[in-house]
């Protein structure tokens, strides 16, 4: 039998606002279809994501991305934040915060030059005017002036180790920033060890999200770190540092 060529996304308008507190317009769940065929399209050469089928495509990766910035996405309509998505790989949590928050300024990171020509293609595509991309390690964008101390929040989903993604991302932070971990299961080890992490790096943990997906319910967290006083120069360390030796 002849699979359908272009999978449609599910609009599941109720959910949004029921677990979320917010809908996509029209043009949004557009963009959100036009963004899935791209990665589609992107996967056979690219090995982007293998969640393809569309309810799941939805839940891990659209609703997933947008649940991380849940206490942003009813601020008052004009309110510019400049957010950073930190190895953003396939645009996940980046291009869907960029569709559904117009007025902040993205920005991608991801060392891997493929995936960020493939997402500047999708940028081009849909015609996002507030997303810009950088081909760097994290460590590297930490130490520059573009980017060190320049964000009021910065997303990273499924890189390293809780306190390693800390350190990726402080650094990046201005003062009173917030980082947020995206991350599956939560334990009180990784609460330890990333509580003397983020101390050192300038930050405290401002809290921690437990949530439900609403189709797979899988328990997943957010962990939220503010940046409460400069961080140390000399970190982010040299690249491949961190992870050897996570802080």
């Amino acid at each position: 039998m002849q699979q359908h060529l272009d999978p449609v996304l599910p609009e599941l308008q109720e959910i949004w606002q029921q677990t979320l507190s917010w809908q996509p317009t029209a043009r949004q769940q557009a963009n959100y279809q036009h963004l899935y065929d791209e990665i589609l399209k992107g996967n056979q050469q690219l090995n982007l994501t293998r969640i393809t089928e569309p309810q799941e495509f939805w839940e891990k990766h659209l609703w997933d991305s947008l649940r991380g910035i849940q206490p942003w996405l009813s601020q008052p309509e004009g309110t510019v934040l400049r957010v950073i998505d930190v190895g953003t790989g396939g645009g996940f949590p980046g291009m869907p915060v960029a569709i559904a928050c117009p007025q902040w300024q993205l920005t991608l990171l991801d060392s891997t030059r493929k995936k960020i020509a493939f997402l500047e293609a999708v940028i081009a595509t849909l015609e996002l005017s507030n997303v810009n991309t950088q081909v760097d390690r994290a460590e590297q964008a930490g130490q520059s002036q573009q980017h060190r101390q320049q964000y009021d929040l910065a997303l990273i989903r499924a890189v390293a180790t809780a306190s390693v993604c800390a350190e990726y991302t402080l650094p990046l932070l201005k003062l009173g920033g917030t980082a947020v971990l995206y991350r599956g299961q939560w334990l009180a080890e990784e609460a330890e060890a990333l509580e003397l992490a983020v101390e050192r790096l300038g930050g405290q943990i401002d809290r921690v999200d437990p949530f439900t997906t609403p189709f797979s319910h899988s328990i997943r967290h957010c962990v939220h770190l503010k940046k409460v006083k400069p961080t140390p120069a000399i970190y982010p360390r040299a690249i491949g540092v961190p992870t050897q030796k996570p802080l």
